[in-house]
């Protein structure tokens, strides 16, 4: 198995794809990195080379990802709770962030529902 930025990238399949397994790099990321790497995209990715992955190592560098992607989002969010803002409020009461309702859903948000005791009469 190959790895990239610390991340084991899958070898069954095609290097567009096996890419994605890393934070911070979608299809069409993938995409731009391969062209500029000039590999291509539907080759396997057990069967790259060590020059091709030492070529897309090298793009990979070019872009925010894994833990410096996830660090510099972490501190967005600590920065939004330190400023008091609306979003800051809501990241610490863990309610959805972005304007959806929580009367009756937002379970993913706010957990597994309470029970109120003596609701039945």
């Amino acid at each position: 198995m190959a790895r990239i930025k610390g991340v084991e990238i899958p070898n069954d399949k095609r290097a567009e794809i096996a890419l994605t397994a890393i934070h911070g790099i979608g299809r069409k990321l993938s995409r731009t990195i391969l062209n500029d790497a000039e590999v291509n995209l539907d080759k396997k990715a057990k069967d790259l080379s060590e020059d091709e992955l030492t070529r897309i190592r090298n793009e990979v560098d070019k872009y925010l990802v894994e833990g410096d992607l996830r660090r510099e989002v972490n501190m967005n969010i600590k920065n939004l709770m330190e400023i008091k803002c609306y979003r800051g409020d809501r990241h610490k009461k863990g309610l959805p962030v972005r304007g959806q309702r929580t009367n009756r859903n937002a379970r993913t948000r706010k957990g597994k529902g309470k029970v109120v005791a003596n609701k039945k009469k």
